[in-house]
């Protein structure tokens, strides 16, 4: 059997030549199973950096893999800077017993870790939250180390998959050209 001819190239639906001044070509790349790209699905492709310490997370977005970042979002934790003693506002005392010299009754700096594992969660929860709305599709994590440990820990499931990279550094203070610098050149 034989195929039928092939279509003269840039031809109209009723026939129309590409060099008649009244024809309409419209030409499509597009098969009709492929969606087009609607702002919702540019708005996924969006790719994210965090750049976190204990006491500010700074959400950055990137619009193509080459491009500078764009703040968009600052979540500060100014608790984490207090001392271990304005956190608690009925602290232990000491004990001065019989013995030579006083003893410290407390648990140690266990109220300012809770409190920056906290703000951990907190960053966690609002990538999470950010996620399950589509605002990025990859995200780079650069965080001081320990901070970046908690972070780990809080991460969910739907969040981990899309981290493309992360970066043990605490950077979270340096301008956006500077954190740039420490990425890579194509997001």
């Amino acid at each position: 059997p034989k195929l039928p001819p092939a279509p003269t190239p840039f031809t109209g639906p009723q026939g129309q030549k590409a060099s008649d001044p009244d024809a309409v070509i419209v030409l499509s790349t597009r098969r009709p199973h492929e969606r087009a790209l609607t702002r919702e699905t540019e708005t996924a492709m969006t790719t994210w950096v965090l750049v976190a310490d204990n006491c500010r997370a700074r959400i950055f977005s990137a619009d193509n893999p080459s491009s500078p970042l764009t703040e968009i979002r600052d979540l500060t934790h100014p608790e984490a800077r207090l001392h271990e003693g304005d956190l608690v506002s009925d602290k232990n005392g000491r004990d001065r017993g019989a013995g030579t010299g006083g003893s410290s009754l407390g648990n140690g700096s266990t109220h300012k870790q809770e409190s920056i594992d906290r703000f951990a969660m907190t960053v966690c929860e609002e990538l999470e939250s950010c996620r399950a709305r589509n605002d990025f599709h990859k995200l780079y994590v650069v965080a001081a180390p320990a901070f970046l440990g908690m972070l780990r820990k809080h991460q969910s499931s739907n969040v981990k998959p899309l981290i493309a990279a992360e970066l043990d550094k605490n950077i979270a203070t340096q301008d956006r050209t500077a954190i740039r610098k420490q990425l890579p050149e194509y997001l």
